[in-house]
């Protein structure tokens, strides 16, 4: 069978295809009319964030059986029109749990110790100390929204950091194997009692937009804000007015809801720190996330036959 493998999957994964006996092509930045010419004879498809799968490239994509989105997320795939045109999609919960979590804690580290515009002075010459006096994590309550598999990995990294542990999950239980010390409690009481609240909620219909100006409001005016799942459920409007007018003291950011987000005015504030969606950019994230996508990709394919 043939099988297209866009945005540079790790070439572990086309070695795995390829050994079980499937024709692999490789494109990058294909989208539109290019990525429907691409798919011409394909059966199955290997993405991973950039590559957009539209109703229009489904509908422009007769052979297709099978898309695999190598990562998380699947809001780069339209799932309706995958439904309608009778093509399976699947993706790799797991691959990036690890690496997304351990970024949650690079920033807030960086957040609390003022790590960036340190390291800035420095290479300035200016030696500063009292200026970047920090906090540290030890005993600072964190109230996690979202307590799926990233969720656990981080709640597991925050005991080590000695940090009381809030979740919040419609599908989580306290009662959840080796999660017992962790306290589920409603959403809003979430909000009002921790220091630091990190989000790891997927991007649906339900959740875009859904961390504005009400939640911010109910943070106490010390916390700070991690997002780290997608850009789109947080407000950016009302993050924007949040941290300039104090209603919360900073955030950090991996992700916004238009990627790259160009002049975005959260880029001026003080009091945010951003990256540039590096939460799954680890070496041993995208091995893991090809894999599991090549496998995923060739079980299922051998499947439709």
């Amino acid at each position: 069978m043939k099988v297209l493998a866009c945005d540079r999957v790790d070439a572990a994964a086309i070695e795995m295809l390829r050994t079980a006996g499937h024709e692999v092509s490789e494109g990058n930045a294909l989208k539109g009319a290019d990525l429907v010419a691409a798919l011409a004879g394909v059966d199955g498809l290997l993405v991973r964030g950039a590559t957009r799968v539209t109703a229009d490239v489904f509908a422009g994509a007769p052979t297709l059986r099978v898309v695999v989105r190598a990562g998380t997320g699947l809001d780069n795939v339209d799932r309706r029109a995958a439904q309608a045109h009778g093509v399976r999609v699947l993706n790799t919960p797991n691959a990036n749990s690890v690496s997304v979590a351990e970024l949650v804690f690079g920033l807030l580290l960086a957040l609390e110790r003022h790590l960036v515009p340190a390291v800035a002075d420095l290479r300035r010459g200016v030696w500063e100390k009292t200026k970047y006096q920090g906090r540290e994590l030890s005993g600072r309550t964190l109230g996690i929204l979202g307590f799926g598999r990233i969720g656990r990995e981080v709640a597991t990294r925050a005991r080590a950091f000695d940090m009381p542990v809030l979740a919040h999950d419609p599908l989580y239980s306290a009662t959840n194997e080796g999660f017992a010390w962790v306290r589920a409690v409603p959403r809003d009481e979430l909000l009002r009692g921790a220091d630091v609240v990190t989000l790891h909620v997927p991007l649906t219909d339900e959740t875009h937009g859904s961390f504005g100006a009400r939640e911010f409001a109910l943070m106490k005016r010390d916390a700070v804000l991690v997002n780290c799942s997608r850009g789109g459920v947080v407000n950016e409007a009302a993050l924007l007015d949040a941290l300039r007018s104090g209603t919360i003291r900073g955030a950090a950011t991996d992700v916004f809801e238009h990627e790259p987000p160009g002049q975005s005015p959260l880029l001026e504030l003080p009091n945010l720190l951003a990256l540039p969606h590096l939460g799954a950019s680890t070496a041993e994230a995208q091995r893991r996330a090809g894999t599991e996508a090549a496998q995923l990709l060739i079980e299922a394919l051998a499947a439709a036959r």
